[in-house]
């Protein structure tokens, strides 16, 4: 039996005797770390060209890890389904063999009711009607989706089989075994080998990508089109079809594929500096990067049709076991009409239903300038002319579409435009370049496809990599400093506008990734106001090592109590901050009355910089908030931590505390740890209990503090569903 880490919390276990190969873990991108380390390879059977890979699926006991999804079985499972051919009628690779997804009950369900809306996304005119479409309207894209599925909607258990682990040991496949020994970590058997796969993420790892993209320095345009994507599910060196638009010197995204944290770090972007996201549909190299967006300290804006909305509501809720009322809890929702502009500050789009498996519309963005509108306009996932044709029929109760339909599609596709970037994957339920040889745009550019362009496609569109723009309208001036002033206005609403272009007028200065701003015990002279760009603090003496984003001032502590900083802060990606000399900052503040607010609590501050929860991608403003409605309260040994009818949140500053489920104790929590998760998440008192070790300062910080920061809520989900597991199934 043969194991090979593929890359931090991926494995592939194989047993060739038994034509067993397990992929264990599956978290974004695991087909394309297959790919690089040749474990998927082009094969040819039987004259046939495919591919090789997995036939099994081990998935994590936690839906997250890290803040991000550990089990996105999609794209793993289609590609033994299509690119292997096990469900391809007559292929040699169909042996009648079903793809088999391993693991505990709950992500069992969740993953097959997730692969499910993956393949169909609202699965009846009803659905689409409550999302509030017309009755016609319904049943003509059921009509159209009944025709894209083969003329019938298959459960998931109908193209998988299922094997839920349990307490005891059981069989794969042949006498190949499979046993949990506790959390995330599975031993296979067979005739006496033995190999154990661990799938928790340790302390210093993180889900990687599978390509390496450098670092890129933008600017922020008054409208520009950043190209942050021109692959698609199966291109190991390049992410999936996903642009940026750049509006005002606001940043919006189109679309969140796999591996967008990466993507914005080589880009010097923070989720705090994400005005909102523009949203295509709900498959996966579209869709499984939205968790990134929750890793903010305030609500992204969420744009798309309600039709849209509600396909990728349930696609989200079924991984996570979330309401649908949940999404709106994490993102501020912004419903857009269909083909009609809608007006965002300026910033026009119109979203337009393309023909495909699930719910999807394509955008148009135009801003007004000389000589009138400048547009862009976003096809991803449209359908090739020849799928369109082969879909017409006449019958009105038939599957397909109109043949006025068709030619409406047709039509619209080919709409002039200044900038119009196109999906080209071919297949089934992807577009073709050879339908736009006549496109009247001004630029064309090819995207959404592994294969390098031929010639021909050359002669059609243009391509482009990753972090090069499109400027549509050039800014005439400096949006860093307009940033600047706002998360200024944010920490200090109090002070003048006069006042703040005092700060205002310091230099800012630029940072490469890697580079010190301020090192472990220095005495600052200068504070650091990040505006741009991701700044990590490590403090290794107190196990600290947090991510900082927009809004954060470095090294502020340090100068109010006239101390050494504690901590490291390093650039993680191209960074910009306003540098103000101490003693200035020192002077606006005593001049504005903030000297004595702003000292405040700095023994808790310095000590909430330094938690897991806190410390990370939030500003200073949101933080100083927290703390000033937190309350310190002393508690005995052995004292019992109860939330009251509204909900505290009890985060240790000093001392320790177990937590029990009944009479068990299923972890143990220091300094910085946290309960009362379960209240604040889902309104209802805790199936665990915590009792103090020691005597202990702990700060309690009511449920209402925390509603509309979305990395707060995303970690204790996470915390929740280790801790649950703990006591479910060990």
């Amino acid at each position: 039996m043969k194991k090979i880490k593929v890359s931090s919390g991926i494995f592939w276990v194989e047993e060739p005797e038994t034509d067993l190969r397990v992929l264990c873990g599956c978290p974004a991108d695991s087909v394309k770390h297959l790919m690089r380390k040749g474990l998927i390879i082009e094969q040819e059977l039987n004259g046939i060209s495919c591919e090789t890979g997995p036939n099994a699926i081990l998935l994590s006991d936690l839906p997250l890890q890290k803040e991000h999804f550990a089990n996105l079985a999609e794209f793993p499972v289609l590609q033994m389904l299509y690119r292997q051919g096990m469900m391809i009628p007559g292929h040699p690779g169909n042996t009648g063999d079903k793809p088999l997804l391993i693991g505990i009950e709950d992500q069992v369900l969740a993953q097959a009711e997730y692969i499910y809306r993956g393949n169909y996304g609202l699965d009846s005119k009803e659905k689409m009607v409550a999302a509030g479409i017309s009755g016609k309207l319904a049943e003509n894209l059921m009509r159209m989706k009944m025709k894209f599925s083969f003329d019938e909607i298959k459960k998931t258990d109908e193209l998988l089989d299922i094997r839920v682990v349990e307490d005891e040991r059981i069989e794969i496949k042949n006498g190949v075994f499979i046993k949990r020994t506790a959390t995330n970590v599975y031993e296979f058997s067979y005739n006496g080998s033995r190999v154990e796969v661990d799938l928790n993420l340790q302390y210093n790892e993180s889900y990687e990508a599978p390509y390496s993209l450098g670092h890129h320095k933008i600017k922020r345009q008054y409208f520009s089109v950043i190209h942050t994507g021109e692959g698609n599910g199966w291109d190991i060196n390049r992410p999936c079809m996903s642009s940026i638009i750049t509006y005002q010197g606001k940043i919006y995204l189109i679309d969140a594929g796999p591996n967008i944290t990466h993507a914005l770090t080589s880009l010097g972007i923070s989720a705090n500096e994400i005005e909102g996201i523009f949203h295509t549909h709900a498959h996966d190299d579209h869709f499984n990067g939205l968790t990134v967006l929750l890793r903010s300290d305030h609500r992204v804006k969420y744009f798309s049709t309600p039709l849209v909305r509600a396909s990728v509501e349930r696609k989200l809720g079924a991984l996570l076991s979330l309401d649908r009322d949940d999404f709106s809890k994490n993102f501020e929702v912004h419903d857009l009409e269909l083909d009609k502009w809608n007006n965002i500050e300026g910033l026009e789009v119109r979203p337009v239903l393309s023909p495909h498996p699930v719910e999807t519309n394509i955008l148009f963005f135009r801003v007004l300038w000389e000589n009138g509108y400048k547009t862009y306009a976003h096809f991803a996932d449209i359908a090739a002319f020849d799928v369109l044709n082969s879909m017409v029929t006449d019958d009105p109760k038939g599957h397909g579409i109109s043949k006025e339909y068709c030619e409406e599609v047709k039509k619209m596709y080919m709409t002039p435009v200044n900038l119009k970037k196109l999906d080209i994957g071919g297949g089934m339920i992807h577009g073709k370049a050879k339908d736009f040889t006549e496109d009247q745009s001004d630029k064309i550019l090819l995207s959404h496809t592994e294969e390098a362009l031929t010639d021909k496609q050359k002669e059609i569109g243009a391509s482009t990599s990753f972090g090069m723009a499109d400027v549509l309208i050039t800014a005439q001036q400096d949006f860093i400093k307009s940033n600047a002033f706002k998360h200024l206005k944010m920490y200090f609403p109090e002070a003048p506008q006069y006042e703040l272009s005092l700060l205002l007028n310091c230099p800012v200065a630029s940072y490469n990734p890697g580079s010190f701003i301020l090192r472990k015990g220095e005495m600052p002279d200068k504070l650091y106001f990040l505006l741009s760009g991701i700044v990590e603090y490590i403090a290794t003496d107190h196990g600290s090592h947090n991510y900082l984003s927009s809004g954060t001032i470095m090294g502020e502590i340090a100068a109010l109590s006239y101390s050494e900083i504690r901590g490291t802060y390093r650039a993680a990606s191209i960074a910009y901050a306003l540098e103000i000399p101490c003693s200035l900052y020192l002077e606006f503040a005593k001049r504005n009355n903030l000297l004595g607010k702003i000292k405040q609590n700095l023994g808790l501050r310095r000590f909430i910089q330094g938690t897991w929860l806190i410390g990370d991608m939030i500003s200073c403003p949101v933080k100083s908030r927290l703390v000033r409605s937190a309350t310190e309260v002393e508690f005995e040994t052995n004292q019992e931590l109860i939330p009251d009818e509204k909900g505290d949140l009890f985060i240790i500053h000093e001392g320790a505390m177990d937590i029990y489920y009944k009479d068990e104790r299923i972890d143990v929590q220091g300094s910085g740890g946290v309960f009362g998760e379960e209240k604040i998440l889902f309104g209802k008192h805790s199936t665990v209990r915590a009792k103090t070790i020691t005597e202990s300062k702990i700060l309690q910080i009511p449920a209402e503090a925390l509603q509309g920061i979305p990395i707060i809520q995303w970690k204790l989900l996470e915390l929740y569903e280790k801790r649950t597991k703990r006591w479910k199934y060990e």
